[in-house]
């Protein structure tokens, strides 16, 4: 993974992590997966393989939280060996760094619990790239916290931040693309996470709404801004998804979508 994270800061390009929200049953991500490899194999993008094993934040108790934490690291572990990608999962606890280690190239903090000093430093021991969340209630220069709690277990840990929105108001948030170089200052990577920086969250309902169709404005935007890498969920039927259908890209809009990327990021680097 060390050899292949070097791609990520490779001036030419951006880098993907991207996939489903939740492992939802044994076939479902590597369908994903394997499309999405074959669009970034086209356009010369890294790409690694997101999917959650298991969902711990739902807004309501009945709402679907993965199919067993094993099994669905098990199905994230297949589709990586079967595509030769990486991998990346979200952790909730600190016992659950050493278990989704063993499956996975990169450990994701979730947004909300991107201060826990136990679960960065667990993150950091395994000796896997960590991605930490910036917190919607937190600000950019207060990363640099989190990034000293990894490093603190683990001081050669490769760390990467993400920018996903900071709450406006109970049910919306917002995006400062000034977090971007603010977080870069700290050395690392810096990905913005375009799908749920556009959730809607804390509804009555109790299942969170999103506006997809401001994907590319929100994606656009932070290449333009000088993002390092883009995050986003993806599934072929987001109406149906089990968990943040609202706010995912239709698989089948994933292609035209990294092209224009693409295109922006040439803009930019024939303009310098």
């Amino acid at each position: 993974m060390n050899t292949f994270f070097a791609d990520f800061l490779h001036p030419e390009t951006f880098f993907l992590l991207a996939g489903p929200c939740v492992v939802e049953d044994d076939t479902m991500p590597g369908e994903i997966a394997g499309e999405i490899k074959r669009i970034c194999l086209e356009l010369n993008i890294p790409f690694v393989f997101k999917a959650s094993y298991k969902k711990a934040n739902r807004t309501k108790a009945s709402s679907f939280s993965g199919i067993g934490d094993v099994k669905a690291l098990e199905v994230i572990a297949k589709v990586g060996k079967e595509l030769d990608i990486p991998l990346v999962t979200d952790i909730h606890t600190a016992e659950e760094a050493a278990l989704a280690a063993g499956y996975v190239d990169m450990l994701q903090i979730p947004a909300f619990l991107c201060r826990q000093t136990e679960l960065l430093m667990a993150a950091g021991k395994t000796g896997k790239v960590v991605n930490i969340k910036k917190g919607q209630f937190v600000s950019a220069d207060s990363m640099g916290f989190a990034i000293d709690k990894v490093r603190m277990a683990n001081p050669d840990a490769i760390v990467m931040l993400t920018e996903r929105g900071s709450m406006f108001g109970y049910h919306d948030l917002v995006v400062d693309f000034r977090n971007i170089p603010l977080m870069q200052k700290w050395g690392v990577p810096v990905v913005l996470d375009i799908t749920h920086s556009l959730q809607q969250p804390n509804t009555a309902q109790g299942v969170s709404g999103g506006m997809p169709e401001m994907i590319e404005t929100i994606a656009g935007a932070g290449i333009a801004a000088g993002v390092n890498g883009i995050f986003l969920e993806t599934h072929p039927r987001p109406e149906e998804a089990k968990s943040d259908g609202a706010n995912m890209l239709r698989l089948e809009l994933l292609g035209p979508l990294l092209r224009k990327l693409v295109r922006i990021k040439k803009a930019l680097r024939n303009d310098r």
